[in-house]
C-alpha cells in the first residue's frame, strides 16, 4: 500500500473531526502535519486543540506542528505556511478542512455570520492554497484536497441555506479552477465529500445528537483522503469525490460497516451528494430533513 512517509501535510481546521482523522492516518506512515487552526483553550462544546491534536499525531507515530492561525487573516497565513516549510523541509499536501457551518435560510442568516462562512468556507480556501502553491511546485507528488462537494446547481441544495451553499461551493468551485490552473506544474487538485454525516462535535452542535447515531466515523474520510493522497498526482485532479464511492472503486473496499456509529440504526445522506452519483452496492441512506424543509 502506498505511504505518506515523510511527506508534510497542511491543514487548516485540523484540531478535531475530519481534520484530525485525515491527520492521524498520515501520521501513521510516519508523515509530518501541521495543524493549522484558531482553537488553543479547551472548548467543553467542541473537544480539541491544536496542542491536543499534536499531542496524538505525534503518537500514532508523525511529527506535528501545531499552529494556531485564523485563516481568515492572511499575515497569519502567510506566517503558518512558512513555518511549516522552515520545520519541515518543504509542503507536499495542503488540504483545506476548516469551514464554517450555519444551514439557515436568508432571512434568518445574519451578515455576521454570512460573513464568517465566505471568510472560511471560500476565502480561506483560496488564500491557503495560493500560499502553499510556491512550496507546492517543489514536492514530488504535490496534493491540494478541498473538503468540499460535487458542484450541483439544483435549487434544492440552495433553497434551504443559500449562504452557506454559496460559501462551500465556492471552495468547490476552486478546485474547478485551480486543477486546470495547476494542472502543468504537476499540482493535483481535488474535492472530497461524504455521502452520509459525520459524527462529528459540529454537526451534532449544528445538526442535533440524534444525528450521530445515523452517521459514519471520520475515519472513512480520513481512509478516503489517504487513498487521494497517495495517487499520482499527475493522474488525479479536477476531481469532486464522494469517499464511499471512491473508497469502492479505487480501493477495493466492500465492507462499509466499521464506520458505522450505529449499524442498526439507518445511515443519513449528507447535503450536497448529486442524484446521479449512487452509493456503492450494500450502501442505503436516507434523506437528510431539516427543520422548515
Amino acid at each position: 500500500m502506498a505511504s505518506l512517509a515523510g511527506k508534510t501535510l497542511f491543514i487548516t481546521g485540523g484540531s478535531r473531526g475530519i481534520g484530525l482523522a485525515i491527520a492521524l492516518r498520515a501520521a501513521r506512515d510516519g508523515a509530518n502535519v501541521a495543524i493549522a487552526a484558531k482553537t488553543s483553550d479547551p472548548n467543553p462544546k467542541l473537544p480539541g486543540t491544536v496542542h491536543s491534536a499534536a499531542a496524538e499525531i505525534e503518537a500514532a507515530g508523525g511529527r506535528a506542528l501545531p499552529i494556531v492561525c485564523d485563516i481568515r487573516f492572511e499575515d497569519q497565513v502567510i506566517d503558518a505556511v512558512t513555518r511549516t516549510a522552515e520545520t519541515f523541509g518543504g509542503i507536499d499536501i495542503c488540504i483545506n478542512n476548516a469551514s464554517a457551518l450555519s444551514p439557515t435560510g436568508t432571512e434568518a442568516t445574519d451578515l455576521k455570520r454570512f460573513d464568517l462562512m465566505f471568510a472560511i468556507n471560500t476565502r480561506g480556501t483560496f488564500l491557503t492554497t495560493k500560499t502553499c502553491i510556491p512550496f507546492l511546485r517543489k514536492a514530488a507528488n504535490p496534493h491540494v484536497l478541498m473538503l468540499s462537494p460535487p458542484l450541483d446547481l439544483q435549487p434544492k441544495w440552495f433553497k434551504n441555506h443559500v449562504a452557506y451553499s454559496i460559501a462551500k461551493y465556492g471552495m468547490s468551485l476552486c478546485v474547478l479552477g485551480m486543477a486546470e490552473e495547476f494542472r502543468k506544474d504537476g499540482i493535483a487538485v481535488n474535492a472530497l465529500w461524504p455521502r452520509t454525516a459525520i459524527a462529528t462535535a459540529a454537526i451534532e452542535n449544528v445538526l442535533g445528537k440524534q444525528l450521530i447515531a445515523m452517521s459514519r466515523t471520520p475515519e472513512i474520510m480520513a481512509d478516503a483522503a489517504h487513498l487521494i493522497l497517495t495517487q499520482p498526482a499527475r493522474e488525479l485532479t479536477g476531481q469532486f469525490l464522494i469517499d464511499d464511492s471512491f473508497l469502492f472503486e479505487v480501493g477495493g473496499v466492500t465492507d462499509f460497516t466499521p464506520y458505522r456509529v450505529d449499524p442498526s440504526k439507518p445511515l443519513v445522506q449528507d447535503f450536497f451528494v448529486p442524484d446521479d452519483r449512487p452509493p456503492p452496492p450494500g450502501v442505503a441512506v436516507i434523506p437528510l430533513t431539516l427543520p422548515g424543509s
